[in-house]
């Protein structure tokens, strides 16, 4: 990774000068970006992979972006980031500017537990911008010896000024493109976390189970809802650990079923349900 050694601060500004995410923007109305961890499931002591993936991309198609991940340094460590293919755009041939600056810009912050990303294209183009659903990086790392339960990967807005010596910090994941005449617009955003879960094997016993936790996290949110039907829509870039499907088998005990995601819906709507109620 050509920036895995630059600090946050300066590689957001670097990717920021060619970003149209730095500028004030408008909304996209109906149009909402979602950023997916994946989960992995491993013993103390062993390396994984999780994938951070996007879902609902626009047909218009993503310019820019720009999010981070955090976690726990002192249970894991990541020590990679690899482009998806979700970058696979053509535009780090035909843009110039990626000469200066690849379009794909990451940094691991170990100490704090973070890891920092960028994709930009100054190209007006948008067939060379992110136009399909799909991987966008591959996280690589060790957990630690000690290590054991469930170990979130949250997605949060990436840390900088909104603006350079605004002293306003920024609260938002940023995704959008400048349209024609110059106007940027944002897409809404929202985030579905991911986890590794140290265990010693892949079975599960009812003493392990608890119903709803899709993504194994430890609650049961709409995140495990959205989870089991990323799962059954994509199961190729979405899927479910074993200890999060017998997790997510909330009615029927016939697997997991759309009725399962359903039934958390409803459990987050304070409706009474096989859950009980929230």
């Amino acid at each position: 990774m050509k920036t895995s050694k630059v600090i946050v601060g300066a590689l957001s500004a670097a990717m920021l000068s060619l970003s149209v995410c730095s500028a004030l923007p408008v909304v996209a109305a109906g149009e909402t970006v979602q950023v997916s961890v994946g989960t992995a499931k491993v013993e103390a002591g062993q390396e994984f992979s999780v994938d951070v993936s996007f879902s609902g991309v626009p047909s218009t198609g993503i310019q820019s972006c720009e999010f981070a991940v955090k976690y726990d340094p002192s249970l894991i460590t990541i020590s990679s980031v690899k482009e998806g293919a979700a970058t696979s755009t053509g535009a780090s041939s035909a843009d110039p500017s990626a000469s200066m600056i690849a379009n794909f810009g990451s940094n691991i912050d170990s100490e704090n537990g973070c890891v920092a990303f960028m994709w930009s294209t100054s190209l007006d183009d948008s067939s060379y911008w992110i136009n399909s659903d799909g991987v966008f990086c591959t996280l690589s790392g060790k957990v630690s010896d000690n290590a054991s339960g469930s170990i979130p990967i949250e997605v949060i807005p990436i840390s900088r000024e909104t603006k350079p010596e605004s002293k306003t910090d920024n609260d938002a994941l940023e995704f959008g493109y400048s349209d024609a005449s110059g106007k940027v617009i944002s897409y809404a955003t929202s985030a579905v976390n991911g986890a590794v879960v140290v265990g010693t094997t892949d079975t599960t016993t009812d003493k392990d189970v608890l119903k709803g936790d899709a993504n194994v996290d430890g609650n049961v949110d709409i995140a495990d809802a959205v989870l089991i039907l990323q799962s059954l829509a994509n199961p190729d870039v979405y899927t479910l650990t074993e200890q999060g499907k017998a997790n997510a088998d909330v009615v029927g005990n016939d697997g997991v079923t759309a009725a399962d995601a359903l039934e958390i819906q409803m459990y987050e709507a304070g409706h009474e349900t096989a859950l009980g109620k929230k």
